[in-house]
């Protein structure tokens, strides 16, 4: 499956990145405006380090932006590939819905090729 020049890496970074919880809280946070990394572990039980692996991750996956500001790193989500993860989840979804409609036919007629 492509979608544009996303390579399958690409969609693995993608999903690996958006399975976690306190990723998907960090992206729900940053996407209406950005927050500085100090920010957002102030809202998790973990350590500043642990939260700025996470940005990490989500920045590889193209999820977030990290811009300096000063001595702080500031976060924000990237819409873009939000959009990707939205694309490419609809392509899986017209996949599964064809491969039931196929299975509905073989059990409607058996005997059909």
């Amino acid at each position: 499956m492509v979608v544009g020049n996303i390579t399958e890496h690409d969609i693995d970074r993608l999903f690996r990145a958006l399975a976690d919880t306190t990723r998907r809280d960090i992206l729900r946070r940053t996407l209406v405006g950005d927050a500085s990394v100090s920010t957002l572990a102030s809202y998790y039980d973990m350590s500043f380090a642990a939260v700025q692996k996470h940005v990490a991750i989500l920045q590889e996956a193209g999820l977030v932006t990290k811009e300096s500001r000063g001595r702080e790193r500031h976060v924000r989500t990237n819409p873009d590939h939000i959009q990707r993860a939205r694309v490419l989840l609809t392509q899986l979804e017209g996949l599964w819905h064809e491969r039931g409609r196929q299975l509905d036919d073989i059990l409607t007629d058996p005997h059909k090729e």
